[in-house]
């Protein structure tokens, strides 16, 4: 005897209740509900990987943006590089030259103070000549005089001459 034909044999009754099952489910509309709930859960899978999509997108364009803000910045932090190190060559060129005319306007104070210091010398030496040469003056004429006749005249004349070369 068969399986199927056998009522004491439980896969029988198992195969009756699948059945059964399946014409519950037909009938209930299964399928429908399953595929719907299906559906469903594609559109929200769907969904999700549409804002993904969105989403990349979003941070690729904010990346791009990232990255032009960053080239600017570079070529900014580049052009005040450069302006820095032109006024740096400038200042030091400019400190240089100042350097320079200090240098020089000092050397002609410096010369000019040596003129006057040697002027000054030379004026000096050539008053104490004067003086040496009337004290001279004065004693070979005092030396002339003392053995010669003295004149009171003449004797205050020398020394009337004495004080105008002092002085």
């Amino acid at each position: 005897m068969s399986v199927f034909y056998d009522l004491n044999d439980p896969h029988f009754w198992v195969f009756i209740a699948l059945l059964v099952f399946g014409f519950v489910l037909w009938r209930v509309r299964a399928p429908a509900m399953i595929t719907k709930a299906l559906d469903a859960a594609g559109a929200k899978v769907q969904a999700q990987l549409d804002e993904a999509a969105r989403l990349h997108a979003e941070a690729e364009a904010l990346l791009a943006q990232v990255k032009a803000r960053h080239a600017e910045t570079e070529r900014a932090s580049a052009e005040m590089l450069k302006a820095a190190q032109a006024d740096a060559d400038r200042m030091r060129a400019e400190a240089a030259e100042k350097l320079e005319d200090d240098i020089k306007r000092r050397a002609d104070l410096a010369t000019r103070k040596i003129a006057i210091a040697e002027a000054q010398a030379a004026s000096e030496v050539k008053a104490a000549a004067a003086d040496l040469a009337a004290q001279a003056a004065e004693a070979v004429l005092a030396a002339r005089l003392a053995a010669a006749t003295t004149d009171p005249l003449v004797d205050a004349g020398l020394a009337g001459l004495g004080k105008r070369f002092a002085a």
